[in-house]
């Protein structure tokens, strides 16, 4: 998790990379570059969240499908889901995906849309990288969810990126005001 100062070091570090042309920017969009708009730090949106092994037919991996920004599917394998508490009361189950053929599984990928997306944020989604710990006696796993870490994809600053899209299960009934906004 990271907040305070670590948190402005991981934006300062993001906007240095961007600065580099390492990101997505090229052109004109890079020399008018001065860095990307956050939100605030809102530590209510940093949360340890307990995963839900996702349960497949074959016992094996669950691979699952992502539609993405260019109609092109990206294969993910589904690892489970966490309960991410809403503000005003209830639940909200979400998705958590890592790439095919990762034993290490040390980190999930959350894609999701929210009420901001679109006015606010990005209107495809945001992401969140989020790590994932493993208690040693239970075994029991953990995901150390912090949205504001939350990242547009590159697809959008510009044409030639692919990216998933969050799927159905993984779109938000409430804004979350936390990590990256508009305008870039």
């Amino acid at each position: 998790m990271t907040g305070g100062a670590a948190l402005l070091e991981h934006r300062r570090r993001k906007d240095e990379h961007f600065r580099s042309g390492r990101g997505p920017l090229r052109g004109e969009a890079l020399a008018h570059f001065t860095g990307l708009a956050y939100y605030s730090e809102a530590p209510e949106w940093r949360l340890n969240l307990e995963l839900h092994p996702a349960v497949h037919p074959t016992g094996g991996v669950g691979e699952f499908t992502l539609e993405t920004n260019s109609g092109e599917t990206r294969f993910m394998e589904l690892i489970g889901t966490v309960d991410l508490p809403l503000p005003g009361g209830g639940t909200h189950a979400l998705q958590v995906f890592g790439p095919l053929g990762d034993d290490s599984r040390r980190s999930v990928f959350l894609p999701f849309r929210d009420l901001t997306s679109g006015p606010e944020t990005y209107g495809a989604g945001r992401y969140v990288d989020a790590p994932l710990r493993r208690d040693e006696t239970t075994g029991q796993a953990t995901v150390m969810l912090d949205f504001n870490l939350a990242y547009h994809p590159y697809c959008a600053y510009g044409d030639g990126w692919t990216c998933p899209l969050p799927p159905l299960h993984n779109r938000l009934p409430v804004a979350v005001r936390a990590g990256e906004r508009l305008p870039f």
